[in-house]
Formats: structure tokens, sequence, C-alpha cells
């Protein structure tokens, strides 16, 4: 009996000591591929403000149809703004929320625009960053004389998987600190994913 517990002792040991050789390749592993550490675009919002109703908004609309191949959503105006002819509730501008592919191909003719150069008061705090740009034909859309020239914003959300915890209907929970994205680390992976440039003057 105790020879049996002398190897089952022995056994047990060389268990738990490979099981922390395990635990340690895993842990190098997780150190130079994390894929819950990953940074990718959770949406890409574009956003044309004409400042009225009308044709001009319709034609921003559709300029916004030409480039997402979505159908735009019109936001209304929050207050009545007289100097500028604007009534509350009043359709001044519109939008298209895009995600997948879709979104980084956008974000790339956009960010082409900008010589893949950004200033360092486009990123948030909470990691996202948005720029403009003044001509929607610098986007490869064709010219029309019928609908003129648009400006617009870009607005870039990023993520870590794991952020639908805290949006889910149910057994919602606080997202970790490890899974936020800093300033820095939005900053970080616009240089690593598209080469670019960040201005601080």
């Amino acid at each position: 009996v105790h020879g049996e517990a002398v190897v089952s002792t022995q056994s047990t040991w060389g268990s738990g000591l490979e099981g922390l050789i395990l635990k340690k390749k895993m842990a190098e592993a997780g150190e130079k591929s994390d894929v819950m550490r990953e940074i990718r675009i959770e949406k890409l919002v574009v956003n044309c403000c004409v400042g009225e109703s009308g044709d001009r908004l319709t034609r921003a609309a559709k300029v916004l149809n030409e480039l997402t191949d979505q159908e735009p959503v019109l936001s209304k105006a929050r207050l009545t703004v007289r100097t500028f002819g604007i009534r509350r509730n009043e359709d001044i501008a519109a939008y298209v929320t895009v995600s997948g592919p879709k979104a980084e191909e956008i974000l790339m003719k956009g960010l082409q625009t900008k010589e893949f150069e950004l200033h360092d008061k486009n990123f948030s705090t909470t990691g996202n960053f948005g720029f403009g740009i003044q001509e929607h034909i610098d986007l490869g859309l064709k010219y029309d004389p019928s609908v003129g020239i648009y400006g617009m914003d870009f607005f870039i959300v990023l993520s870590r998987p794991g952020l639908r915890v805290a949006h889910r209907k149910r057994c919602r929970a606080k997202l970790g600190n490890k899974q936020r994205i800093t300033k820095e680390d939005a900053q970080q992976w616009f240089i690593s994913k598209f080469g670019g440039q960040i201005r601080t003057d």
C-alpha cells in the first residue's frame, strides 16, 4: 500500500509539473499573439451635414448612397438657429453606419485624401478617431454637375473582442480595463495598420 501511495504521489507530481510547463508555453504564445487583444474596426460613421432640408440634402444622401451602397439616415436639428434659418426637428444632415470589410475599404479611401496623416487631436481618449474631407470626388466618385460637391466627416469606432458583454441584453457586465482602448492604442494601431503619421504641431 505504501509503495502504491509513493507511485501515486510521483505521478501526481509529474502531471503537476507538466501542467506548469504547459501553462508557461501557453502564456508565452499568448504574449506573441493574443486574439483577444487585437484591435478592429467596430463601425465607421460617414456624416454629411448641409444645414438645410430640401434638394441639397437629397443630393447629399445620394452621394452617401453611391459611396457606401447603403440607404442613409436623416438627422434632425436639435435647436432652432434663426441666423442660419434652421428650425428645430428639421432634417439637416444624412449619415451612414458601415461595418466589416466595407468600412475598412471606405476608410482607406478617406485616409488617402489625407495622405495618411492625422493630427493628434483627431484621436479621442476612448480610442476612437475622426477626420473630415472637403470634396467627395476625392474618394473616387464621379463628379456630377447636377449633384455638386459635398464634404463629409468620417468617425471610426475601434474595439477589441468582448465588447458585446457591455451592450448585450442579458447578463450585461462591465468591460474590463484590459479590453478598453486608449488614445495611445488607437494611434499605434493607425500607424501599424496604415503606415500613417501623426502630427502634434
